[in-house]
């Protein structure tokens, strides 16, 4: 802003009411007062200003007329000194405004490169959603018969394998007819070898689309690492009513009649296709059976069964007359787990010889058992599967095991997430399809699953008030002042933070209560996120059980609040380090917060302790470092072992555990292995 100028301000003599006097008396003259300097004084004299003045000259008079004229001086003074005053406090407010702009000129430098790079990333985005486009029109080309199959297929091939050049080509996309497209898509006709799968996921969630369990973010996070490394990946979803259409772009409804044999009858369906994430995705609507996917949950209702049987029939109805001929189709525990015994029995020789299948199962426990006789409704023979070594139930042998039934006519399966070897899956963690798992063990892969890093990255987090890394855990410190400032909690250095995240659908076990009661005599701050519904038997299960000013509750609808959360907490309490719903440990490991389970799992330490080539690097990493650790052991050592616990911090930080990392290597190996079968 620069110094203020000094500024001439002249004062008028106020006007008084003179007595009445034999002799008119001589004026008082008063040279211009000036604004105080740099320093602050007047004039440079400081309080001493009167003695030896040449501001102010007085006229002689009587001794009657000395005290009127000082009384007129004090009066010029005491005006001058509140303008003085007044300049100099404007002054101060002017550098304080100075100041205050400075700051957010810094902070909008900091988001303008921030901004930047972001725009660099999306590029590659942008170029992909173009590619998934023209690949859409492609399919809805072969739906309307303009051109064959194996037309379509070379198409996608030549797409695939040129995604830069074909993005440069057709960036007005949306503006050209089908015939048009068709005419410059043989003119692009080199053809190169193919380097990367295609990879079509069949399932019932995904990011941010429909998000009911860790499905979701798992289809989204592998399928862009995938993508990420020269892969091709798709996605078929049902279309629920509940789908936020706004999150799709490109959205359009192929004008095709898709039918699809159920109960005995060829049935309508509406195709939609679009891009989500760069992904190009594929909604199904049945036509005559559309109360299926208009229901207020995705899940829990007595025709579950029939509801995803008929989407997994339509879903491999749409691949063939589409001329898709994916390398894997990629199936989500026992939902979709029919395409197995479908694809096996009545599509392979549809034009789908060399597609192979991987069935992930991300929860043995639910497996759907069901009567033999509804087999028959998408089209498969009861009596032809009835049988032990297909999907008969080991358990109860009058019924079929959907999820078993995935299991053996799958070419591989990958238990998703898993801190266990597979040596004690398949034989105690099996929930009675040990003998399967067992039988088909060749199969079986373990695979962690991963964190988007680029949106988790307190590096580079503009939520933050402050960044930070392994390296540097200065800016940890801030973030967690600002959380308590914005929570109102205290700010004592010696408080550990703790926060408690609960995702949708989970309830509020009672050793929370346990654990927190036993230490809450021990200076220790809580944080619930939640629902609406778990804040609130949060507040009934421990409001008695903590003092108001150690407990806070916040819904998980603030973004930014959420990743203050990770990035201001000490610990993260979790249900278990095996839980991996919303990525909870990833997200708390990724933020140097540690990752403590309500109560450690001793036998699964023991486990992996013994069975360590079995399991992934994650497990390993988790359970040498924070698998054996209660909450008070934990709370413990940052108090007396403070230089211990920064260095397990710091080593947890520099941990890659995203979706590019492990994850990625082992569906890749996975694929590779089954598509050479």
């Amino acid at each position: 802003m620069g110094t203020l100028i000094d500024t001439v301000i002249r004062i008028p003599s106020p006007r008084r009411v003179p007595k009445p006097r034999t002799a008119p008396r001589k004026a008082i003259t008063a040279r211009p007062l000036s604004c105080l300097r740099n320093n602050g004084d007047l004039n440079g004299l400081g309080d001493q200003w009167l003695e030896g003045s040449n501001n102010v000259e007085i006229s002689k008079s009587s001794n009657g007329d000395q005290d009127v004229k000082r009384d007129d001086i004090w009066q010029l003074f005491r005006e001058a000194q509140q303008n003085i005053l007044y300049l100099n406090k404007q002054r101060v407010t002017a550098i304080e405004e100075l100041n205050k702009t400075n700051r957010e000129k810094q902070k909008l430098l900091k988001r303008i490169e921030k901004l930047e790079a972001e725009k660099k990333a999306a590029a590659g985005k942008d170029n992909l959603s173009i590619c998934w486009e023209l690949l859409l029109r492609i399919d809805s080309m072969v739906l309307t018969s303009m051109i064959n199959p194996g037309e379509g297929s070379e198409l996608r091939s030549l797409v695939m394998n040129h995604k830069v050049s074909v993005a440069d080509v057709f960036t007005d996309i949306r503006q050209r007819r089908d015939s048009d497209l068709l005419g410059e898509l043989h003119h692009f006709s080199d053809s190169i070898k193919k380097n990367g799968f295609h990879i079509v996921h069949i399932c019932t969630e995904m990011a941010p689309l429909v998000s009911r369990g860790s499905v979701a973010s798992y289809v989204t996070g592998i399928s862009r690492a995938l993508q990420r490394k020269g892969h091709l990946v798709e996605v078929i979803l049902p279309k629920y009513a509940c789908l936020d259409l706004n999150d799709i772009q490109g959205l359009r409804e192929v004008k095709a009649e898709a039918y699809s044999y159920f109960n005995g009858q060829l049935h309508g369906n509406r195709i939609w296709t679009g891009v989500v994430c760069g992904i190009g995705v594929t909604l199904i609507e049945p036509l005559y059976y559309s109360p299926f996917f208009s229901r207020e949950k995705i899940y829990g209702y007595s025709d579950d069964f029939e509801r995803f049987s008929y989407f997994s029939r339509a879903s491999l109805d749409y691949i063939v007359k589409s001329g898709k001929q994916p390398d894997v189709l990629h199936l989500h525990n026992w939902e979709t787990a029919i395409v197995g015994p479908l694809f096996w029995d009545i599509f392979v020789e549809q034009g789908l010889e060399g597609t192979k299948i991987l069935l992930t199962c991300h929860d043995v426990n639910s497996q759907c058992i069901e009567q033999p006789a509804k087999l028959a409704l998408c089209g498969l023979d009861p009596a032809r599967l009835h049988r032990l070594d297909r999907l008969q139930d080991n358990s109860n042998t009058d019924l079929v095991n959907i999820l078993k039934g995935g299991v053996v006519y799958s070419n591989g399966v990958i238990i998703m997430p898993s801190m266990h070897s597979k040596h004690r899956i398949d034989r105690r963690l099996g929930h009675g399809l040990e003998p399967t798992l067992n039988v088909h063990r060749g199969k079986l892969a373990i695979a962690p699953y991963g964190i988007d890093k680029l949106t988790w990255d307190p590096s580079t987090d503009h939520f933050l008030p402050e960044n930070f890394s392994a390296e540097n855990l200065d800016g940890k410190a801030v973030c967690k002042v600002a959380l308590q400032q914005r929570l109102g909690l205290s700010e004592h250095a010696s408080i550990t933070l703790v926060g408690c995240i609960f995702s949708e659908g989970t309830d509020l076990d009672m050793k929370y209560v346990e654990v927190i009661s036993n230490t809450a005599q021990q200076n220790v701050q809580f944080v619930f996120m939640g629902t609406p519904e778990i804040i609130n038997q949060a507040r009934e299960s421990l409001g008695e059980e903590l003092k108001d000013e150690n407990i806070k509750f916040i819904l998980t609808d603030d973004e930014a609040l959420s990743h203050l959360l990770f990035a201001g907490s000490d610990i993260i309490l979790c249900r278990s380090i095996h839980d991996h719903a919303d990525e909870v440990p990833l997200k708390a490991l990724r933020y140097g917060a540690a990752p403590i389970a309500v109560v450690p799992d001793a036998s699964t330490y023991r486990d992996l302790i013994n069975h360590d080539n079995q399991t992934t690097k994650y497990s390993q990493f988790m359970n040498s470092t924070f698998g054996n650790m209660s909450l008070n052991l934990a709370i413990d050592e940052i108090r007396t072992n403070p230089s211990k616990w920064k260095r397990r911090i710091m080593e947890a930080m520099a941990q890659d555990f995203s979706w590019d990392a492990e994850c990625y290597d082992i569906h890749v190996s996975v694929y590779a292995a089954i598509k050479n079968l």
